[in-house]
Parts: structure tokens; C-alpha cells; sequence
């Protein structure tokens, strides 16, 4: 009934569709360099154009998108699973546990995720650009998860003081199976919702990475790194190059959060019209 929200998805279902289909429709390789076509304005050739080194730009930018989404969702998944696992275990824990477990992921929280992705891209430059995407995930994640874990610690200190969990304890039930059976599936909610917020976040973090030159490198593409690349051919006039990364980043961020928004009316009684 959310009519925004479904505009919200389907504009994460055409960018998917767009990253299986979209950067191999012409037959370009993201990589294949033509000097005959640099900086091509928009044409029937090159629907998006080409950059100054005469790569096809729709080829890049939905490769762009692609590991956007990549690094979205997989840093997002992660921080989930961290994150749950971590809240679940503060909050069915005992008072001086559950303090000592929070101020250690206080502490973590605090760390910048910029200085993480510098600090893992040095130790780790021998692995070349393919482990660039996965040191993205993981930089993200290792101090994305706090959000997550201090929500369901919320939820597991409220919800452990229910009559259902009280009962189940009663008759012998374990912390774990407590947990497990009756707590978690009851904070599902809370959880969805956060989640959605979560993969935009991880988007735009990965393009700003991208923009400042700690993201993926060339001649790998991400919306991140083609926005940066297309300030210099804005300088010389050509602003699609950086006007189309842009765009895109801009819907995918706008999809999700109207998604999110969405998912969170829909859960949330108090929200409901």
C-alpha cells in the first residue's frame, strides 16, 4: 500500500537486472579501451558515453553498480550476523558482562572505518585488486556491526523480561534455546528495518571511498571511483562523466531508504495509517 516504497524497489529490481544484463548489452568490455572514441558525448554508440580513455561509460557505470551492490549487501549481511550474534549475547548475559561487552564495542565503534580501509589496503596491497573488494567488506564491517548489536541488545533485555521467556526459564529452558526460540523471532522486525538502512549506508561509504581514492582502483569500476574520475572531464566540459555515476548513485541511495521507510511503517503499529 506504500506507494513510494514500491517505487523504492523497483528501482533496486531495475538496478540488479541493470548489473546481470547491463554491462554486456553492447559487447564492451569494461576494461577495452578505444583512443578513437575519447570522451565520446552520449550517443547511440556509447549510451552513456565514453571516459578519456575511451572506455564505454554504460559498461562501466552498471559495473560501477554492481559491486556497489556487492559491497552493500555484503557488508550489511555481516554486520547482521556480528551484530545479532554480539547484541544477543550482551543482552542475555549478566550485568557486568553485558557492560564490559558494550564498552569493548563503544570503543571499536570509535575506530574511523576510513583509517581501518587505509590500514587493511596497506597491509594487504600485495594482493592486488582483487582482494580490494573483499578488504571493503570487511573494513566496513568491522565497526558497522555496533549499530546492530546495540539495537538487538535493546530488544533481548526487553523482551527476556517477558512472560513467555519467564515461563520458558521456569520449566528449565536454557539461555540459548530462550534466545533462540522466543526472543529472537520477536525482534525480527527491528531488525529488517535496520538492515535496509543498512546496505544504503554501506553504498555510500564504499562511493565516497571511491572518491577520494581509497576504493576500488582502476580499471575496475564503482560509482565511487567514475564519480572521481569525472571531475576531470567536468573541468574540460564533459559533465555527463560525472553527472551519470552520480544519478546513480543518488536513485540506488534513494531506493533503499524510501524501502526502508516502507518496511518500517508496515512493521511498526504505532506508524500505520
Amino acid at each position: 500500500q506504500n506507494k513510494l516504497a514500491m517505487v523504492g524497489l523497483s528501482i533496486i529490481i531495475i538496478a540488479i537486472l541493470g548489473t546481470v544484463f547491463g554491462f554486456g548489452l553492447f559487447g564492451f568490455k569494461y576494461y577495452e579501451q578505444d583512443l578513437n572514441a575519447i570522451n565520446q558525448h552520449p550517443n547511440s554508440t556509447y549510451w552513456f558515453g565514453s571516459d578519456d580513455l575511451g572506455r564505454d561509460l554504460f559498461t562501466r557505470v552498471w559495473q560501477g553498480t554492481m559491486y556497489s551492490l556487492i559491497i552493500g549487501f555484503a557488508a550489511a549481511f555481516l554486520d547482521l550476523f556480528i551484530g545479532v550474534l554480539y547484541g544477543g549475547i550482551a543482552g542475555m548475559a549478566s550485568r557486568r558482562v553485558d557492560a564490559v561487552l558494550m564498552r569493548i564495542a563503544e570503543v571499536i565503534y570509535s575506530i574511523p572505518y576510513i583509517l581501518v580501509v587505509i590500514l587493511m589496503s596497506v597491509v594487504f596491497s600485495k594482493q592486488g585488486q582483487g582482494a580490494s573488494l573483499l578488504i571493503l567488506i570487511i573494513a566496513m564491517s568491522i565497526t558497522g556491526w555496533v549499530p546492530m548489536a546495540i539495537l538487538v541488545r535493546g530488544q533481548v533485555l526487553q523482551l527476556k523480561e517477558s512472560e513467555y521467556s519467564m515461563a520458558a526459564g521456569s520449566i528449565g529452558a536454557t539461555k540459548g534455546w530462550i534466545l533462540k526460540k522466543h526472543i529472537l523471532p520477536n525482534t525480527i522486525g527491528p531488525i529488517l528495518v535496520n538492515l535496509t538502512l543498512t546496505i544504503p549506508r554501506a553504498i555510500f561509504a564504499e562511493a565516497t571511498l571511491g572518491f577520494i581514492g581509497l576504493g576500488l582502483q582502476q580499471p575496475k569500476a564503482s560509482l565511487g571511483n567514475l564519480s572521481n574520475a569525472g571531475l576531470g572531464g567536468m573541468a574540460v566540459g564533459h559533465f555527463y562523466q560525472i553527472i551519470i555515476p552520480s544519478i546513480f548513485i543518488s536513485l540506488i541511495m534513494f531506493g533503499f531508504n524510501v524501502l526502508g521507510d516502507g518496511v518500517r511503517d508496515s512493521l511498526d503499529p504505532r506508524l500505520r495509517k
